[in-house]
């Protein structure tokens, strides 16, 4: 007798799910599937799950196609299924191809192609659907993006759009998408719910037209170039009872939101200084350091140290400086913006030609926390006091790139889960972006030689 056995969430179970254990069953004579715990979901990086794991495995039985259902709950028991069991074939889908290769030397290997496309005729569940999600854009971002999508419940991927089709298509290839186009209409026609992942200069437009097709719109930052048109594209979003996010992913990362409740909640006293620091080595003909396509450090990166900043100080500074250096295009390749609020001070510093210790410095007047390069991945952090045998240390785990906590949160205020807004509110988005404008049109500015 050949034996098979696949894995998964099985969450909101859909047409993709019975589709696999479908094949799966169809590979050999007996079928184990393994359904996942929330505690081994949320260890894996899955977020979002709906369903309970009852729930979860009495969909998987009412299939009919699972001879036998165990439950998965920690690290390496698929090794040790595959031995308890005496395994043929291990079977996933194609979304995870190469992934599990390391169990070759246990049985066969197989990934099946996965469902191209999500619809919700299958769902037990109708107060949930799956929502439809397009992206806008096929570039390193939207590469980094769509790999994350499958760790968050609740959502798959359709299709891309962009007005290079050749670009769409060989994106959507890659990925594994039911379509793609270089037609905005045929695009929205074809979704819920649009991720932003375009040039900045094009963001505001792609806003405006999305919200006009009644879709929710997650878009990478900076959302927009001024607090004008942030507070336009939100206007839009409540009058038409839409969710607009700026995908900011530090916001949203676990280790973040502990990291300023922890400083929030008087263990380091007042705070008094913030420097916060984010800068990369760039070179080439790049976006980034493109003066047309509005290129440079602070549109690439300020919106995470001002991100802490606002967090920490709030948004009612009294006066700002911007100090950079630029090359001969105009494009600043290294900014510090200096802060002074009524009894606080703050500095971020941003560059893409000067490389500098990515930390984040929270100063206080009983002690100070400390969060090593990159503090925008907030994975541990540590409290200092002046007697050293009081520090503390904290860690937090943070996953894959991170998009997928923006993406999770996003698809949860979609399904009415409000809690969520407060990682990033509007009045911060916009705060962002009225500095970003004020770099923009060089108020408050020292240019310096590169």
């Amino acid at each position: 007798m050949k034996k098979v056995i696949t894995y998964g969430s099985f969450d909101l179970f859909h047409e993709g799910h019975y589709n696999l254990l479908k094949r799966a069953k169809e590979l050999g004579d007996y079928l184990i599937v393994g359904v996942t715990t929330e505690q081994y979901d949320e260890y894996r990086g899955k977020l979002n799950v709906i369903d309970s794991l009852m729930e979860r495995i009495e969909n998987v039985r009412r299939t009919g196609f699972a001879d036998e259902i165990i439950v998965e709950d920690h690290v390496g028991q698929k090794v040790e299924d595959i031995q308890k069991y005496n395994i043929d074939i291990f079977v996933v889908g194609s979304d995870w191809k190469g992934k599990f290769d390391y169990l070759k030397q246990y049985c066969e290997v197989v990934y099946l192609e996965r469902t191209k496309g999500i619809s919700s005729t299958m769902l037990r569940n109708k107060k949930y659907n799956i929502v439809r999600l397009g992206v806008i854009g096929s570039g390193r971002i939207a590469k980094r993006f769509a790999p994350e999508v499958k760790y968050v419940s609740g959502v798959n991927l359709e299709g891309v759009f962009n007005p290079n089709i050749e670009s769409a298509k060989s994106f959507a290839e890659q990925f594994e998408l039911k379509f793609y186009t270089n037609d905005i209409d045929d695009f929205f026609s074809k979704i819920d719910a649009v991720y932003i992942a375009s040039p900045h200069k094009t963001h505001y437009d792609y806003i405006i037209k999305a919200l006009h097709n009644n879709k929710h719109v997650l878009c990478e930052k900076p959302m927009v170039l001024s607090a004008k048109q942030s507070q336009e594209v939100f206007n839009i979003a409540k009058e038409k009872n839409l969710v607009l996010m700026e995908g900011i992913k530090t916001a949203y990362c676990p280790g973040f939101s502990k990291l300023l409740s922890i400083a929030a909640s008087g263990k380091i006293g007042e705070i008094k200084d913030v420097e916060a620091t984010f800068t990369k080595l760039v070179s080439g003909n790049v976006r980034e350091l493109n003066f047309e396509e509005i290129g440079g450090s602070v549109t690439e990166l300020a919106s995470y140290p001002l991100l802490a900043i606002f967090k920490l100080l709030g948004l009612n500074y009294e006066d700002i400086k911007f100090y950079s250096f630029r090359d001969e295009n105009g494009v600043d390749l290294y900014t510090k913006i200096i802060m002074k609020y009524k009894d606080a001070i703050a500095t971020a510093k941003v560059g893409l030609g000067v490389k500098s210790e990515g930390s984040l410095l929270i100063s206080g007047t009983n002690g100070y926390i400390y969060v090593e390069a990159p503090w925008w991945k907030t994975q541990h952090f540590e409290i200092k006091y002046e007697d050293a045998e009081e520090n503390e240390k904290f860690f937090y785990k943070f996953a894959g790139e991170g998009l997928r906590y923006e993406l999770s949160d996003f698809i949860s205020t979609i399904n009415g889960n409000m809690k969520k807004v407060h990682k990033l509110t509007e009045k911060e988005s916009t705060a962002i972006a009225e500095i970003i404008e004020k770099f923009i049109n060089k108020n408050n500015l020292v240019d310096m030689k590169y």
